[in-house]
């Protein structure tokens, strides 16, 4: 865009954006003194409430930005990030929400610390927490890079330099002054915008298409320059054994990984009831549903109508699919439709990004503010304490995020995401389920569970092709790659069970069969739950 479609883009994303925040703003006016209120919003929610804030926090920029650009460059395989991020739920839905919301006050580390000794495993847990939060968090300054550099006209990489400081930096203040309640409200009101942008662009491609599906797709595939293979399992995964294996692992990470996820779990404190909790994952599941199958469309429609060769000139990495798909179908550039629709398209990417940033910087500041803090300093006045340290982390955590989007800039988001669920697969998800389901399991099997999934993922992911080796790494010039695979999932998963394991049954310590009990109870009653 040039000239007057530029500024009229800029002005009503700016506008909309604006409009936004004044909701926000206006939701988050009480006072934050109280940890319960400044972590769980006072527990207020409805489960549809809740369940149009779940899907805000984990309709991600991988979901609205990486997933449609992995599909225009790599076809069927694109899809299968779609099948994980779906299939994760069923984790949840049935293992996770109902006994979480009952055994847990704020954290993660809440629920395992019920039954275990307090101190090693809230600073494990914790720590494991603020690890992924920060993964999670370095997809979201690279999608909003990416996003602010095409609004502005300039893709250079100065330009998502500046996008991914600016936007970061907004974000982290606007963060730091909310709680819960203004962060539940940013994530309702963006799912709103999600699913109504998401439903336009939809509709829009198959009009273009006559609501033919089979034209929609050959059209893709002819235009991809791959033909036919377009189409069929194989293009991004299928090369060679460390390839297929690669897919096994990232579908490994994808499926078990949401359930370990500190914003996710934390979306269930934020409801009166485990049945609310359980109402809030229905809902979630179906909003989330119906988003992913009109992902797969805008992902081949953006093939079809822009070419994944237009896509890579913008963004190597494709995250720019969908901007550039809405351009297109308003009609084209330098057209008044075209101009409007993109605006609209890139305001929705940025609520996207912006409340996901919300949730994810919020549960890391809670993990530093009630689990870490709490356990190594504790002095009178420990609620309002921990609200003025989660604030203060808030900020902490969202600069460390910057420079490590700096970094990896030119990465699909949704890549980068899977790296995150890999290790909250790894490290998060094997101490919630021993906690929850075994009888014997200790603190020594807690910690253990905790680093003996964290330390191997984090190392395998520094060995591997991500950060170094090949053209594509964080460093290309540098190659200490001796990992083949890109998601460690395959490995670091059954090590964390495995060390799990291994603590609880080398340990001296006897399990506390009276607090298991009483955990047990009220995990599967909600009889004394907070």
């Amino acid at each position: 865009m040039t000239g007057g479609h530029q500024t009229l883009a800029l002005l009503l994303f700016s506008g909309f954006v604006a409009v936004t925040l004044a909701i926000t703003t206006w939701a988050s006016r009480r006072r934050h003194g109280s940890a319960e209120e400044f972590y769980a919003g006072g527990r207020l929610f409805s489960p549809m409430e809740n369940g149009f804030a779940i899907a805000g926090d984990y309709a991600s920029a991988a979901s609205f930005l990486g997933v449609p650009g992995l599909i225009v460059l790599f076809g069927y395989d694109g899809v299968l990030y779609v099948v994980g991020f779906l299939v994760a739920w069923l984790v949840v839905l049935f293992l996770v929400a109902e006994l979480v919301r009952n055994c847990g006050r704020f954290t993660l580390a809440d629920v395992v610390a019920s039954r275990m000794r307090e101190r090693p495993v809230r600073i494990a847990a914790g720590a494991s927490s603020v690890t992924v939060s920060v993964l999670y968090l370095v997809a979201q300054m690279v999608g909003a890079g990416s996003l602010v550099a095409l609004l502005i006209g300039r893709t250079s990489q100065a330009a998502q330099v500046w996008a991914v400081i600016g936007v970061g930096a907004l974000m982290v203040v606007y963060v730091s002054l909310g709680g819960m309640r203004a962060t539940t409200w940013i994530q309702i009101v963006k799912a709103v915008l999600l699913l109504g942008g998401t439903v336009t662009l939809t509709v829009l491609v198959l009009l273009r298409f006559h609501g033919d599906l089979d034209r929609l797709l050959l059209t893709a595939a002819a235009r991809s320059g791959h033909g036919p293979a377009f189409l069929a399992p194989g293009l991004k995964y299928g090369a060679d054994w460390t390839a297929r294996l690669d897919f096994i692992s990232l579908g490994l990470a994808l499926v078990l990984g949401t359930g370990g996820l500190p914003h996710i779990l934390s979306r269930f404190y934020t409801v009166p009831t485990a049945r609310a909790a359980r109402r809030s994952a229905v809902w979630s599941v179906g909003l989330i549903g119906a988003y992913y199958l009109m992902a797969i469309l805008l992902g081949f429609g953006a093939a079809a109508l822009v070419g994944p060769q237009t896509v890579r000139a913008s963004n190597a990495a494709g995250n720019t699919a969908v901007p550039l798909l809405a351009l297109d179908l308003g009609g084209g550039p330098d057209s008044t439709g075209g101009t409007v629709l993109f605006a609209v398209v890139a305001a929705v990417a940025f609520a996207t990004i912006l409340a996901v940033v919300a949730g994810i910087t919020l549960a890391s500041s809670a993990s530093v503010a009630h689990d870490l803090y709490a356990s190594l300093r504790r002095r009178g006045g420990r609620q309002r304490s921990e609200v003025a340290v989660a604030r203060v982390a808030a900020v902490g955590i969202g600069v460390l995020a910057i420079a490590l989007g700096l970094l990896a800039r030119g990465m699909n988001v949704a890549f980068l995401v899977g790296l995150a669920f890999a290790v909250a697969a790894s490290a998060n998800l094997p101490v919630l389920l021993y906690s929850l389901f075994w009888r014997g399991f200790t603190t020594r099997g807690a910690v253990w569970a905790v680093y003996g999934g964290l330390v191997p993922a984090l190392v395998l992911v520094v060995l591997s092709p991500v950060v170094s080796g090949s053209p594509d790494s964080l460093f290309p010039g540098l190659d200490f790659q001796y990992f083949p695979l890109q998601n460690p999932g395959l490995v670091s998963v059954p090590l964390g069970f495995l060390a799990g394991w291994l603590g609880t049954v080398t340990s001296a310590e006897l399990p506390d069969e009276a607090r298991y009990a009483e955990t047990e109870v009220r995990s599967l009653t909600g009889a004394g739950a907070a």
